[in-house]
C-alpha cells in the first residue's frame, strides 16, 4: 500500500510515518519511481508507535524495543528495558487514577455547592 492509505488506515500523518521510517522504527519498499509502499503488517507496527508514543514511550526507546517487539529475539536488556517501560506505565497509570479521583471529588463537591444542580435548572425558592 502506499503512504497516503497507510496513513488513512492508521490515522498516522504521513509526516509521522516518514518521521517514523527515519528512526528506522518502520520500513518500506520503494516503486521503479521512488514511491513507497508498505506490506500489510505495517499497519499494526504503525499502530503499536502509536501506542507506545501515547503512553510516553519515547522513539529512542522505542528503536531500541522494536527488534525485540518484532523478531521476538531479545537481549536481557531489552527484556529489562521493556519491564523498565511498563513499570513506567503503571506508575502513570495510577497517577491519572488518583487524578481522576480527585476530580470527580471536586464534581461531587461543587455540585453540591451549586443551587438546584440535580433539579431541572428551574430556580429554588
Amino acid at each position: 500500500m502506499k503512504i497516503g492509505e497507510l496513513a488513512r488506515i492508521t490515522g498516522a500523518s504521513v509526516r509521522s510515518l516518514r518521521y517514523y521510517e527515519q528512526r528506522e522504527l518502520l520500513s518500506s519498499g520503494r516503486t521503479a519511481g521512488g514511491q513507497r509502499f508498505y506490506d500489510q503488517d505495517a499497519v499494526e507496527r504503525v499502530t503499536l508507535i502509536k501506542e507506545l508514543f501515547a503512553a510516553g514511550v519515547s522513539s529512542d526507546a522505542m528503536v531500541q524495543l522494536m527488534p525485540c517487539i518484532h523478531s521476538g529475539t531479545a537481549t536481557p536488556a531489552m527484556v529489562e528495558r521493556l519491564a523498565h517501560e511498563r513499570a513506567r506505565i503503571d506508575t502513570e497509570v495510577c497517577r491519572l487514577a488518583a487524578t481522576r479521583d480527585r476530580l470527580d471529588d471536586l464534581i461531587v463537591t461543587t455540585r453540591a455547592a451549586i443551587p438546584d444542580a440535580a433539579g431541572d435548572g428551574a430556580p429554588s425558592e
